[in-house]
């Protein structure tokens, strides 16, 4: 589904990705783990053309879209629900949904996918007409990734979807996440919970001042001694 072959990538003079390979297959959820400023972030920002690789490409089912703009990659069929949320806290939860599927014309499909999002995550159908920023953290969290469902996406980025919730609301959200992938969506999550990412994960890459330094199964890694250490608290 989603391909990155030697993909460089700077802010600047600062260079951020030096040759970052990795493949989503269809069907897969796929990890990203490292430490804070390795280049994960920065990794989906290139795939959804919010940065420009300087070298390499991106190709989705064998097309590049490197160099395409966002709204292009999101028709192509790429979503994110971004690091931090960033819901428009101002507009209704439905509002939000809405939003989500800007690219989308076929109105019958969207209202259908609509009830499914509101099945998915069931606390924002009573909230429908709240305001998000008045949600809690985790009901934030839930609509950020249900507004990227609302765009049909073939793969869904994820950018730290435990980040600042509870641990009851992590298992939530990371059993949300397989039931999306069981619809039949292919998942790129970027996570510092990298227990909880590799748990629910078929495989998983290891990113380190801006290059793969790891990758294999996901349970593979779990019993990988460096990523024990470093990551994992054992």
């Amino acid at each position: 589904m989603l391909k990155l072959e030697a993909v460089h990538a700077a802010y600047g003079n600062i260079q951020a990705l030096r040759g970052i390979s990795l493949l989503v297959e269809r069907g897969e959820i796929v990890t990203m783990i490292g430490a804070n400023g390795a280049g994960k972030t920065t990794t989906l920002k290139t795939v959804l053309g919010l940065l420009r690789p300087r070298q390499g490409r991106i190709l989705l089912e064998e097309e590049r879209i490197d160099g395409l703009p966002p709204d292009q990659v999101v028709r192509r069929g790429i979503a994110s629900s971004p690091e931090g949320r960033r819901i428009f806290s101002r507009m209704t939860v439905l509002e939000n949904l809405e939003l989500g599927a800007f690219t989308r014309t076929d109105t019958a499909n969207i209202r259908r996918d609509t009830e499914w999002v509101l099945t998915l995550f069931p606390r924002l159908r009573d909230r429908l007409g709240q305001k998000g920023g008045t949600l809690s953290g985790g009901e934030q969290q839930m609509l950020a990734i249900g507004r990227a469902l609302m765009a049909r996406p073939r793969v869904l980025l994820l950018d730290e979807p435990s980040m600042g919730l509870s641990p009851i609301l992590v298992e939530t959200i990371f059993s949300i996440i397989r039931d999306i992938n069981r619809e039949g969506t292919a998942i790129l999550v970027v996570e510092q919970n990298a227990r909880m990412a590799l748990s629910v994960a078929h495989r998983g890459y290891v990113i380190q001042t801006g290059q793969i330094v790891l990758e294999g199964a996901a349970r593979d890694l779990m019993l990988n001694e460096e990523v024990r250490k470093a990551y994992l608290g054992m």
